[in-house]
């Protein structure tokens, strides 16, 4: 089914539907691999190092489930997939609201400047934005290179200006930059201490 890039599926897909289009590890990491742009089965089969035949099944069930489409003869995340399924499907009202952090000042701070999920504004004050951005360099594992073009990847989801959030993660040393590569330089990590 081709249609025009980065359209939302119709009808919206359920936020259950998403996750359990994403639950299976293969379908994960071809989704993973076509967000940062493989667009063909071969592709993504020597990003993800899985079979082709697991990945052409991979992707012909994320595109029936709306988070991919083939556009030109390449595939293409539908990122606007998880906005639409959140707004079109909101959570009942009446339950307790999940908390962003466990300290309840840090998550108040957190609750003012994101909405959806996404970054509404970004904070004058330094401590704020501090706190912010120490919550955002989360999705950066400790000890693993990222590419610019993966840096832009995962912050796109969290502002329209990626560029501008990558050089306050930057300079605020959440992020190391050299030689066009990036890693985790900063920020809370959680330790396990059950193992």
């Amino acid at each position: 089914m081709a249609t025009e890039p980065g359209s939302d599926p119709s009808p919206d897909p359920s936020p259950d539907l998403l996750v359990g289009l994403l639950a299976e590890p293969d379908r994960l990491a071809t989704f993973a691999a076509v967000v940062l742009g493989a667009g063909d089965p071969a592709e993504v089969a020597e990003r993800t190092g899985l079979p082709a035949r697991t990945v052409v099944a991979a992707l012909r069930r994320l595109e029936s489930g709306g988070l991919v489409e083939t556009v030109n003869g390449r595939a293409v995340a539908v990122v606007g997939a998880f906005k639409a399924a959140v707004r079109s499907h909101p959570p009942a009202s009446g339950g307790t609201p999940v908390e962003l952090d466990p300290d309840r000042a840090t998550a108040a701070v957190l609750r003012s400047f994101l909405r959806d999920g996404r970054i509404s504004q970004m904070p004058a004050a330094r401590g704020k934005r501090r706190l912010l951005l120490e919550h955002v360099a989360t999705v950066f594992e400790p000890g693993v290179r990222y590419s610019e073009r993966e840096v832009n990847a995962l912050l796109r989801a969290w502002h329209d200006d990626y560029a501008a959030l990558r050089r306050y993660l930057v300079d605020e040393v959440l992020l190391t930059r050299r030689e066009g590569v990036y890693w985790r330089s900063g920020g809370p990590v959680d330790l396990d201490l059950d193992t």
